[in-house]
């Protein structure tokens, strides 16, 4: 993996030089031809990343030139990354393929009966809804969304309805993917332990953009892709389980590598369905191996970089928006205090299709979502690139 670019002399206070990481590794930056504002739909993945998929690709080609430790020793490490992103220990990491499984994995184990009540909010996206759909129709819960105050999450609505009988689990995204408000997850998380209720995050749309702690906000389950702001390939992800209810919650879905036999595989047919007492227990494998060599290498330059100064960047950027924004008179969605917002930014504008089409034209990589723009800068967008957006967006 190649060191990441230093900063010059004059770059005082930075760590990196961000225009050299940039023409490094996302080369398409210097073309000046796009702008990409859609991290929110997916990351472009560095060329770092990109390498150590061909490279492990080219192994797995001649697949006696992978060593155990090339596979397991990566997912080891890789889950390392991942529990360091959010206050967690690896034991409370198990790898996924996306986002949707890790919410399946709080579905189907949380040990609910018919007529408990799972709350969530109204406008959550579909992979925080199908599941407990699905587990309504299959098992008799009762599935309640909440519903939203002028298309945001209504906190105080949520935290009511924790109180009506039989409630056992509050599902939510911490960053809603359609206004970017984010929630207060340290408030949630309180009220729901001090009830005795599970707490189940969908952390997509916040991971890589600011920070979190799973302690300090009394998560139980938190599910995150990779392929978003964690810049990471398709088919990567994780799911965190807080430790004392590891070993408390069966798996639903059986890999044969989810038990403790599985150790050692010259006596694979010596069966013993003894689970992992760690999340590896909620792992079914064979995950994408190639796909989570980039996953490693994608996560290993958020904390090269310094996860602090990444999420102050993203934060910048997110402003900058939210004062271009407010400045030129457009309807701002998501909450113009920095508390309750990450990276993704949506703004109304006059003819939001018209205004889609023509940034769209202009090389401004975006989202139209429900009506509005969505745009999604992330560390390494240039204050340049924002205000040239903001010019095309309002047609001057």
């Amino acid at each position: 993996m190649s060191a990441l670019p230093r900063a010059h002399p004059a770059d005082p206070g930075s760590a990196v030089n961000l225009e050299e990481l940039r023409a490094t590794e996302w080369p398409w930056t210097t073309r000046g031809d796009v702008i990409y504002l859609n991290h929110a739909s997916t990351g472009p993945i560095p060329a770092r990343s990109l390498r150590a998929q061909q490279e492990f690709g080219a192994r797995r080609a001649e697949p006696w030139r992978i060593s155990y430790d090339d596979q397991f020793g990566m997912l080891h490490r890789v889950r390392k990354l991942c529990a360091s992103l959010i206050g967690a220990a690896a034991s409370e990491i198990a790898l996924m393929v996306n986002t949707t499984y890790g919410i399946n994995v709080a579905a189907r184990c949380l040990p609910l009966e018919p007529g408990d009540v799972v709350v969530s909010s109204d406008r959550e996206f579909p992979a925080n809804v199908y599941p407990w759909m699905a587990l309504e129709r299959a098992r008799g819960v009762v599935f309640r969304r909440v519903p939203c105050r002028s298309r945001l999450a209504d906190e105080d609505a949520l935290l009511a309805a924790l109180d009506t009988p039989r409630v056992r689990v509050l599902t939510i995204s911490w960053v809603s993917f359609e206004t970017g408000l984010k929630l207060d997850l340290a408030r949630l998380g309180a009220a729901c332990r001090e009830r005795g209720i599970y707490f189940v995050v969908d952390g997509m749309q916040g991971l890589g953009a600011a920070p979190v702690d799973v302690r300090a906000c009394h998560i139980d389950l938190l599910a995150c892709g990779g392929q978003k702001w964690l810049l990471s390939p398709w088919g990567t992800g994780f799911v965190y389980v807080r430790r004392e209810l590891v070993t408390e919650l069966e798996p639903h879905a059986v890999g044969w590598m989810s038990t403790r036999a599985s150790e050692d595989f010259t006596r694979l047919c010596d069966y013993d369905l003894t689970y992992f007492d760690d999340a590896r227990r909620f792992e079914v494998i064979t995950l994408p191996f190639q796909d989570i060599a980039g996953f490693e290498a994608s996560l290993a330059m958020f904390h090269a970089l310094g996860l602090e100064r990444v999420y102050a960047l993203v934060a910048e950027r997110a402003a900058q928006i939210v004062e271009c924004a407010s400045a030129k008179g457009l309807r701002l969605l998501t909450p113009p205090d920095p508390e309750r917002r990450a990276g993704i930014v949506s703004v109304i504008p006059d003819l939001p299709d018209v205004a889609s089409r023509r940034l769209q034209g202009a090389g401004v990589i975006h989202s139209l979502r429900e009506g509005a723009i969505r745009l999604a800068p992330h560390f390494y967008t240039t204050a340049e690139e924002i205000e040239r957006a903001l010019r095309l967006l309002v047609g001057r």
